[in-house]
């Protein structure tokens, strides 16, 4: 808060969206994406846990999310093996990051990715993430990317607006 009152708040995607964040090709291995997702996150400080997958005219062409790298090291029909606690699974996730680490983004990435213009209005933000449980949203303008909105920024918005309102009473 200053003293002319609390902060204005932020409303838009455009006020709320990150400008820094890394991006993904296709046709990389997802080996080499593992490593990509350890750099961001090292040189974002926080843990980075989605990208968008860009082609080469920059144009968004999927996301690969952490899910997505998780659901393919799980094996396909483990429900018909029984209770994890039945089996024996030592080497089981060595066995797993041998087999994807030559699988490319593109063969697992998210590739119906919704995207939001900078003007969408944060409460509009909340509802589609809630609806579509998506946790990022890349912010487009005249087919430009221009940034992404996270989860996190939304949720930290909301706490900030809640801060403010205690400290003007």
């Amino acid at each position: 808060m200053n003293k002319q009152g609390p902060e204005p708040m932020k409303v838009t995607a455009r006020d709320i969206m990150s400008t820094r964040f890394c991006t993904l090709l296709p046709g990389l291995p997802v080996s080499e994406a593992v490593k990509e997702f350890k750099r961001a996150s090292q040189a974002e400080g926080r843990k980075i846990f989605g990208m968008m997958v860009l082609d080469l005219q920059q144009n968004i062409v999927g996301m690969l999310s952490m899910f997505d790298i998780l659901l393919l090291l799980r094996p396909k029909h483990i429900h018909i093996w029984g209770m994890m606690d039945d089996l024996d699974i030592s080497g089981i996730v060595d066995a797993a990051c041998d087999k994807a680490g030559a699988v490319l983004v593109g063969d697992i990435m998210t590739q119906e990715v919704i995207t939001i213009p900078p003007d969408t209005h944060t409460f509009m933000i909340l509802d589609i993430m809630i609806k579509k449980h998506v946790r990022r949203l890349p912010v487009v303008e005249n087919g430009t990317l221009l940034g992404i909105v996270y989860i996190s920024d939304l949720f930290y918005g909301v706490l900030d607006r809640f801060a403010d309102k205690d400290d003007s009473r």
